[in-house]
């Protein structure tokens, strides 16, 4: 701002020098680190421009030819588009698959499906997200109700088999026939295998439940061909765009349309989730549609349609798939063994420490990943296991080469926890202490960081080069 009036032509290091070296703060740190959470990644710069357009300054209440507000001309066009390239971008058909594209991430998107579909009170079966779920699939504990999806609808988990670490169909098949679920939810947030979506449809239609696939961590994975796809089998699907999509934090909805069976007599029980749907996104939960954000979709949508997005999934995989070999190589334990898709899950109970400690080290050192709950575990707060995936650091050209010494580095901070943690305490508070006040550990914590350092400049980060 300066005159008299608004200057709209100031740049953020004019209008907000503080905000601005805060965000070139962020921008090194992404640059010099190494990041490893499974739901990140880095957009690229066309979903960035996008993302900061002038679409932001929109209002769209309603659907595309039916707003509640004037001047939506242009909007309707990008909505329609975005719409378009969803179906194009998982090979759908029009006329059995519809979308849409206004939620304003993914536990939103779940939650509306819920409320169109299921109703107050209806029950939903989900992963335990102790067990790889997450907590918009139903999570709840025995003193409280977590998740929204808990406090709003009744939820009952499926769980992993505590021999092979997957998912065991045969007692979700039993659980099932008990308690009687309206939707069964095919979804992960930490589990490391491909998903048997023709199994969850025979539960769900043993029960005559609806079947909503959330796969919001393997969407560029299903697009790319490289994960099997829901589509075939489920009645919904839900995803985030943010994640293996490589697009802005957003969220879809896809609902089948036409004939969803037909019965004994002959007659055709049609589909009619669709206006469902579409009114429990809006009016029910939100109110305008994030038109910088769909406009953004659309972009990661088209770029999910190109062979270069197609090799980049497959390398996604063969990174995950090297983080896992080399890990194994060092005598760690994985839940279920190994890995099918983008994602491994480390169980650091047999080494004796827990993930908050080891989380704790490595975020000192630049390598971001995050604690997550093991099968058996007590508490959330000193969980068992570490999710690292590979997509971000895919996005940024690691090859398979570069994963052998990213897990050497990883290494390194979990045995350098287990040295500060025989060495003070028991409790966290002294573990953080000893990380802090200790010069001998600083100095330690300093040398792996500074390798990290010089190792992860050599990449290139994906968006805007100024910030």
């Amino acid at each position: 701002m300066s005159g008299d009036g608004w200057n709209l032509q100031d740049d953020i290091s004019v209008d907000d020098p503080e905000m601005n070296a805060l965000i070139q703060e962020e921008k090194d740190r992404q640059r010099k680190g190494l990041e490893l959470i499974a739901s990140e990644n880095f957009a690229s710069k066309s979903v960035l421009q996008a993302l900061g357009s002038c679409l932001n300054n929109k209002y769209s209440e309603g659907q595309p030819g039916q707003r509640y507000y004037g001047g939506n001309e242009v909007i309707d066009k990008i909505e329609l588009l975005c719409k378009k390239r969803a179906l194009e971008a998982f090979g759908l058909s029009p006329e059995e698959w519809g979308v849409n594209v206004q939620p304003h991430s993914g536990s939103p998107a779940n939650f509306a499906v819920y409320t169109a579909l299921v109703g107050p009170h209806g029950r939903i079966m989900g992963l335990h997200l102790p067990e790889g779920g997450h907590l918009s699939h139903g999570f709840m504990t025995p003193s409280k109700k977590i998740s929204a999806t808990s406090l709003f609808f009744e939820s009952f988990p499926y769980k992993l088999d505590p021999v092979t670490g997957q998912i065991d169909y045969d007692k979700l098949a039993e659980n099932a026939k008990l308690f009687l679920p309206k939707m069964i939810v095919a979804g992960i947030s930490c589990y490391s295998r491909h998903l048997d979506y023709k199994r969850f449809r025979e539960i769900a239609d043993e029960n005559g439940a609806y079947l909503l696939a959330d796969m919001a961590h393997v969407s560029g994975l299903v697009s790319a061909g490289v994960a099997p796809s829901p589509f075939e089998f489920c009645d919904v699907v839900t995803s985030t765009t943010h994640k293996t999509l490589r697009g802005p934090r957003s969220g879809l909805i896809f609902f089948r349309k036409g004939v969803r069976k037909v019965n004994k007599d002959g007659t055709k029980e049609m589909y009619d989730i669709e206006k469902k749907i579409n009114e429990a996104v809006f009016p029910g939960l939100q109110g305008g549609p994030h038109n910088h954000q769909i406009a953004a979709v659309a972009v990661a949508l088209k770029q999910a349609n190109t062979p270069e997005f197609k090799a980049y999934q497959r390398q996604v995989i063969a990174n995950a798939q090297t983080l896992a070999k080399e890990f194994l190589a060092k005598n760690y334990t994985l839940v279920s063994g190994g890995t099918d898709n983008h994602l491994i899950w480390v169980d650091l109970r047999p080494m004796k420490i827990d993930a908050h400690r080891a989380e704790a080290v490595l975020e000192q050192v630049g390598i971001a990943l995050n604690k997550n709950t093991c099968p058996g575990d007590k508490s959330a707060l000193r969980p068992g296991g570490l999710r690292i995936g590979a997509p971000a650091l895919t996005s940024r050209n690691l090859k398979e080469n570069d994963f052998v010494q990213v897990v050497d580095f990883i290494d390194k901070g979990v045995q350098l926890t287990k040295d500060i943690q025989a060495s003070c305490g028991p409790t966290l508070k002294e573990f953080k202490a000893k990380l802090a006040d200790d010069e001998s550990v600083k100095a330690k914590l300093s040398t792996l960081k500074k390798q990290v350092e010089e190792f992860a400049i050599n990449f290139p980060l994906p968006g805007f080069d100024n910030w």
